[in-house]
């Protein structure tokens, strides 16, 4: 469905350049979760952003980024790219609060979703808004419906982000670390929803440097490393015999609960 090839990403700093990525290849199929893992700095987000050209303007890309008939994402037009946002490739950015709009209700901002890429009336986008806040595990839908952003918890406020990325049904969804700044039972069930819509058939490209999220939900596995993927094996051979010595080292340094 999705596959990234020798992408490229620098950024121009006043008088120098930064090569945040440096020829990185990685593919995300139907129906599977791909954790893209790497400690922080290596180049994780900044390639997931590529994806639907999200980067600042002093940002350079290079390389072929093709999403099923697309031949690459990297050379359409921009009103092209929007068509895409948000209904055939949606995104779940780490901190929900810079996302949703402190304005306007949570359920304004599912609907203007909604509206946005598809023809329907507005009651009917309403229903289908409630609906998806159900699927994300969200209490009382028709309540939280009408309330704003700051009278939710972060738990809350992440599922929100979520029901927006998913109302319209993509078929990529690109996740960066969605479950960092939240609680364990939190982070639990946000998992175990996106083990559901890996089993309805989306493709889930997540992006962590928690291990225990990779244990628990990947089917593949690629490391990052200084703008670079150093391996790439299913989640079984990742855990039980990596290849590189930064993979060995990165797995004991797991902590150890007794």
């Amino acid at each position: 469905m999705l596959k990234v090839e020798n992408l490229k990403v620098s950024f121009n700093v006043g008088d120098k350049v930064i090569h945040a990525v440096k020829g990185v290849s990685f593919e995300v199929n139907k129906g599977e979760i791909v954790c893209l893992v790497g400690e922080s700095g290596s180049g994780k987000s900044v390639s997931c952003y590529s994806i639907l050209k999200l980067l600042p303007k002093n940002a350079t890309v290079s390389g072929k980024i093709s999403f099923n008939e697309i031949d690459n994402l990297l050379t359409i037009p921009e009103n092209q790219i929007r068509k895409i946002r948000g209904n055939r490739i949606s995104m779940v950015f780490q901190e929900p609060s810079a996302v949703l709009n402190p304005l306007l209700t949570v359920g304004e901002q599912i609907v203007e979703t909604i509206i946005a890429h598809q023809n329907i009336p507005k009651e009917e986008a309403k229903n289908l808004a409630i609906k998806t806040m159900e699927e994300v595990n969200i209490p009382q839908p028709q309540k939280r419906f009408y309330q704003y952003p700051h009278e939710l918890s972060g738990g809350l406020k992440q599922r929100v982000a979520i029901a927006i990325a998913i109302v319209n049904k993509p078929e990529i969804l690109l996740a960066d670390e969605p479950t960092t700044a939240l609680d364990v039972t939190v982070s639990a069930k946000i998992l175990q929803l996106f083990t559901k819509l890996k089993e309805k058939g989306m493709g889930i490209l997540l992006i962590t440097h928690d291990l225990g999220v990779v244990a628990q939900v990947a089917d593949r596995v690629y490391l990052m490393y200084k703008g670079e993927i150093l391996e790439h094996s299913n989640v079984f051979e990742f855990f039980e015999n990596p290849k590189t010595n930064y993979a060995k080292k990165l797995l004991k340094s797991r902590p150890i609960y007794i």
